[in-house]
């Protein structure tokens, strides 16, 4: 067992990352890094007990590319005994139709794949190949964007389903393993497109503030990530104990649920949890919370004028009560114009 090998195992027993007699998803897009993961919970699975299965999706945005990617999959998922499947997604056909940047559209496409996939199997975890590397990449991507503590912690080793084996290794270690033990991977000659913003950090703005600023700026980033990391678990801790205190779920009258927040309770809370458990809430009603939602209901919570009413996305209203917010969803999740009382008014008469 190589050094890498016994760290990441070590890593996947000490956070219980793989579940013993299960499935595993693993997603293998054929460069170093996933084809790294690939080998590496391989020689593992005996000692864990689960069974890895390798899964190639192809986004339909490299056809010159694709085929070599999943012959190299193929391959690879033969020599060590393993299913291998390939799913295609349509990422530029939801691009035109919602508007989302080549990334986030392949990126939903993806972890939608994957979780289809793990569905077939029986599998409760996904292992996707994010680096080192790729953390820092992501906090500065994060930060360009104004995220908040919670974005600023990071990726996290498991985030619902999905695990991230090689999150605490860099990619200098996953090229020694690779090189080690002859592992043949593939080029993505998208990560050299500079029209994303992400390759423009790793290529650009990283080097840049390595060279001219901080040589241990990675190591620094990645710190402070940790430092945060932990600082969130206690507030998603906090957040768990005041819910109950301030949110309640009341029956609506056309049969839907009412979200109550008690205004009371809610404005004694300090800034910082107001906060979080707005974005709980609104993540939890399936809405986007977006920095201006959020301050929108903070200032409705604590002053905002009874008998007024916010309106958010996907039809999502917020009805401001003497002591209460009152969220729900009077038509469904769907965007609509008009206040909720003028529009009863008028189906009434």
């Amino acid at each position: 067992m190589s050094v890498l090998e016994f760290d990441i195992k070590r890593i996947l027993l000490n956070y219980r990352l793989v579940e013993a007699g299960g499935s595993l998803i693993v997603a293998v897009s054929g460069g170093p890094d996933s084809m790294a993961m690939l080998h590496i919970l391989a020689f593992l699975r005996k000692e864990l007990q689960y069974v890895p299965v390798a899964v190639y999706v192809d986004h339909g945005l490299r056809p010159d590319e694709t085929s070599a990617e999943w012959a190299y999959v193929q391959t690879a998922a033969a020599g060590l005994k393993l299913d291998c499947e390939r799913v295609p997604v349509d990422t530029m056909d939801l691009v035109r139709s919602s508007r989302m940047s080549i990334e986030h559209a392949a990126r939903q496409l993806r972890y939608r794949a994957l979780r289809r996939c793990a569905q077939r199997h029986g599998a409760s975890r996904i292992a996707v190949a994010h680096t080192a590397d790729d953390q820092v990449e992501e906090l500065l991507l994060r930060l360009l964007r104004g995220s908040g503590r919670k974005g600023l912690a990071g990726m996290r080793l498991l985030n619902r389903d999905v695990i991230r084996p090689l999150l605490a290794t860099s990619k200098e270690r996953i090229l020694e393993y690779l090189d080690h033990h002859d592992i043949a991977f593939c080029h993505d000659s998208s990560n050299d497109d500079l029209r994303f913003v992400r390759n423009r950090i790793r290529h650009i703005l990283l080097p840049l503030l390595e060279g001219d600023f901080d040589p241990g700026i990675r190591k620094a980033m990645l710190k402070t990530a940790a430092n945060l990391s932990e600082d969130e678990d206690y507030l998603e801790i906090r957040i768990r104990e005041i819910w109950p205190q301030v949110m309640r779920v009341e029956a609506g009258t056309e049969g839907d649920e009412i979200h109550v927040l008690d205004r009371t309770a809610f404005s004694v809370l300090h800034p910082c949890l107001q906060r979080r458990l707005v974005e709980q809430l609104l993540w939890k009603l399936g809405s986007s919370a977006r920095y201006e939602h959020i301050m929108s209901i903070l200032q409705a919570g604590i002053s905002g004028r009874t008998g007024s009413e916010l309106h958010l996305s996907k039809g999502l209203r917020v009805g401001v009560g003497r002591d209460t917010l009152n969220f729900s969803y009077p038509r469904g999740k769907r965007a609509w114009r008009g206040r909720l009382r003028d529009s009863l008014h008028s189906e009434r008469g």
